[in-house]
């Protein structure tokens, strides 16, 4: 009788244990010399069996049901588990057994004779493997879980943290995570492209680990959009509180995804890109946008004219040349720019003020937490009706997810200030800051900064009778006229 001998191991978990493949070969080849056995052929894979579909498994079989001169072949492997892992492959290798296309089959840690007790025993040892496999599966999807309910994260950990095997954590990596909050915050401005983050990533060191160069622009998309960074972890739909410390602020993620919504969304195309401040002016007579053109007089001078684009309207305004434009916007920048005096009596009544509200908002902090031990206990009860079956999966998943969510912005809103008492006096600071950085944008020739503080002062911006109209947001049109102001005259 002639024999085909089959050597199998792949990167499995279960087959770590088994002997490499050229380990095989040289126990079944010095097994086939002293058993006296004629090796015609060997085919040797690197593959699962844990399914059907193996090439060279495959290719072996076929030879053998082909049969001609290859009739009643043996087959010589190390044991049953490397021919099959599944009932398919197992129940053929013995259906060929019955037939007699197998003749018999071999092996060295394996008894085996083709005998309906030798067939009764090659059945189980099918059995076994196939449990094995099984087995493991369930074991191994069953510690993924436990560790989610944990709050740690199954395989390798996002840019920006390391996996310390050690202890089987994850934790921040200390060369990179100011580089990926860099990112979140570069993006939430809205003023940031993915492009623009690539080379951001790149010029803060924030590379492939694997080969050096950039991130990838979906790699980065990824990474804006995964909850991991603020302390959640997902999987398959559900939300899980995770264990590791977060990178950024839910709020900062929260921007960050409306940006993201906002650019999801067709977009106009922009005219006049080159010029300043197309875009943001309408006319004030008809509504119209503002446009503008670049005139070059004969003396080589250049001139840009704004106007009314007057479609489909009968219109009277005139146009307003750059520099009377600027020139009227320096004039709003000056009025809403505090002055060192008054930076410091703003100043002053905020450290007073924020004493008083720090007080405040450590008899609030007690509330919050009361409303924190409130959702843990909803938490409970929304498990407890999702496994007495009175809700669906879905409602379970989606409403957990709502509640972990709130428990993340009341964190959130505890670690940050001890409630939301301090987070009006945090920008009134940002605000006067601002303010007094105002008469940097009078003097500088950046038209582009100027469109930008601009933007960030006011709204429904016109211009009619060549003249600038800005409607300046609270507290810059209370600045604009200081001369109201009696609270801190003294």
């Amino acid at each position: 009788m002639k024999y085909f001998i089959y050597a199998r191991k792949s990167t499995d978990e279960d087959d770590r244990q088994v002997l490499s493949i050229e380990g095989q070969l040289t126990e079944l080849r010095e097994f086939a010399v002293k058993e006296k056995l004629e090796v015609i052929e060997e085919f040797i894979e690197s593959k699962t069996a844990k399914v059907p579909g193996r090439p060279i498994f495959n290719k072996m079989i076929e030879k053998i049901e082909l049969g001609g001169h290859l009739d009643n072949i043996g087959i010589l492997a190390w044991h049953p588990d490397r021919l099959a892992r599944n009932s398919v492959d197992g129940g053929k290798i013995i259906y060929l057994v019955d037939e007699a296309k197998i003749g018999t089959l071999k092996f060295p840690t394996f008894w085996f004779d083709s005998t309906p007790q030798g067939k009764f025993m090659l059945n189980i040892a099918f059995g076994q493997s196939k449990y094995y496999i099984d087995n493991l599966s369930e074991n191994i999807k069953r510690g993924i879980r436990q560790k989610l309910r944990r709050g740690e994260l199954p395989g390798l950990a996002p840019v920006g943290y390391l996996n310390e095997l050690r202890h089987h954590t994850i934790v921040k990596d200390p060369e990179r995570w100011k580089a990926v909050r860099a990112l979140f915050e570069a993006y939430a401005t809205g003023d940031s492209t993915l492009e623009n983050l690539q080379k951001l990533s790149l010029s803060l060191g924030l590379v492939s680990r694997r080969t050096n160069d950039a991130l990838v622009l979906s790699r980065i998309e990824g990474m804006l959009q995964n909850p991991f960074y603020y302390g959640v972890i997902t999987r398959k739909g559900e939300a899980y509180q995770g264990s590791h410390e977060p990178i950024i602020s839910k709020q900062l993620f929260d921007k960050v995804q409306r940006v993201i919504e906002q650019r999801s969304k067709p977009q106009k195309a922009k005219d006049n890109n080159s010029f300043a401040f197309c875009g943001i002016f309408s006319c004030g007579e008809c509504g119209r946008a503002i446009t503008a053109e670049k005139k070059i007089k004969k003396s080589g001078r250049t001139y840009i004219y704004y106007r009314c684009t007057k479609k489909n309207r009968v219109c009277t305004q005139k146009y307003v040349e750059e520099r009377e434009l600027v020139k009227q916007l320096n004039e709003l920048f000056q009025k809403v720019a505090l002055s060192d005096d008054w930076k410091e009596k703003f100043m002053k009544q905020w450290e007073q003020d924020y004493k008083e509200a720090s007080t405040v908002a450590s008899s609030s902090a007690g509330e919050i937490k009361m409303e924190l031990k409130a959702l843990e206990g909803k938490q409970i009860r929304l498990l407890d009706a999702y496994l007495e079956q009175a809700i669906t999966n879905e409602e379970y998943t989606e409403t957990k997810k709502k509640i972990l969510n709130r428990k993340i912005e009341i964190k959130e809103n505890l670690k940050e200030s001890g409630g939301r008492g301090l987070r009006w006096l945090e920008l009134f600071k940002e605000w006067i800051l601002s303010a007094h950085q105002a008469i940097n944008y009078v003097d500088s020739g950046n038209l582009e900064e100027k469109r930008s503080f601009l933007q960030k002062i006011g709204s429904n911006f016109h211009i009619i009778g060549q003249k600038a109209a800005v409607e300046l947001g609270f507290p810059w049109a209370a600045a604009s006229e200081k001369s109201r102001f009696t609270v801190w005259s003294g």
